[in-house]
């Protein structure tokens, strides 16, 4: 069994009620609470103020979590590779979608239809930020994250440079809430790196394995999340946020896991 070595550069996760890192941090790690009182939506600054005006949720929060990550990170945004990683995709727009084609399919909104393709927050970072750097955007169902975590891997240690991962899902709408698990919104952004660097969060050796036992997140914090389809993103972020020793796994399939043993710098 092959083990690989790759460094979390920068880090940011975005809720309602964990709008922001260095909130959740302390949450994650059970010393403190999640506020009550849900923040606003962030603004996707990248963006002109006509786009911005537009953008749906997903593109809001992926845009949030990716621009916090890099600045964590200390990376030019238009610098980095990057992989886009969403369950669901946009569930408001596909409910209205269908709603639409279903009732009356001339009134389909080109913008909305522009906005409903699974790339669309990867194509709005590529504009927002100007960069030409190759991006992926890929869904795996439940095991999104995991996917999504293992391409961004893969490529930093075979480009050998920083790799942004940007997952993220919203809150499912309509009909399709009956078939689709999915509560409030959740984004986390990750730069992974071949090397360590100054003011790396920690060291990840990762590695496939057979199986089928996927670490849980913690009790504490799923309130926080919401039931989100993204939540298996929180024991890797609890993971850095502890910086403890210590090994979990995520779901690549349904009988194959990503393996992640960390261990961290004397200093944060």
């Amino acid at each position: 069994m092959t083990t690989h070595t790759v460094h979390v550069a920068g880090i940011s996760l975005w809720a309602p009620r964990l709008p922001g890192w260095a909130v959740a941090a302390p949450v994650l790690r059970g010393e403190a609470v999640a506020p009550e009182a849900q923040a606003a939506r962030p603004a996707p600054t990248l963006l002109a103020p006509t786009e911005r005006r537009r953008a749906p949720d997903t593109v809001a929060i992926a845009l949030e979590v990716a621009a916090r990550a890099c600045e964590s990170a200390g990376v030019e945004p238009r610098e980095v590779a990057s992989v886009f990683a969403t369950t669901h995709g946009d569930l408001a727009i596909n409910d209205y979608m269908s709603e639409t084609l279903a009732r009356t399919p001339a009134m389909v909104s080109p913008i909305r239809f522009h906005n409903s393709v699974l790339n669309a927050a990867a194509g709005y970072w590529s504009i927002g930020t100007g960069s030409m750097q190759p991006y992926t955007a890929l869904t795996a169902w439940e095991d999104t994250f995991g996917e999504g975590l293992l391409e961004a891997m893969t490529q930093a240690e075979a480009g050998g440079r920083p790799t942004l991962l940007v997952a993220y899902d919203i809150e499912a709408r309509g009909p399709l809430s009956t078939v689709v698990t999915s509560h409030g919104v959740l984004g986390v952004g990750v730069v992974l790196a071949p090397t360590a660097g100054p003011g790396v969060l920690a060291r990840v050796h990762w590695r496939t394995t057979r199986g089928t036992e996927r670490t849980a997140p913690l009790a504490r914090n799923l309130a926080a999340v919401a039931d989100n389809a993204m939540a298996g993103c929180m024991p890797f972020c609890e993971a850095v946020a502890m910086r403890q020793p210590r090994m979990i796994r995520v779901g690549l399939s349904p009988t194959l896991l990503l393996e992640m043993e960390f261990d961290f710098p004397e200093s944060p």
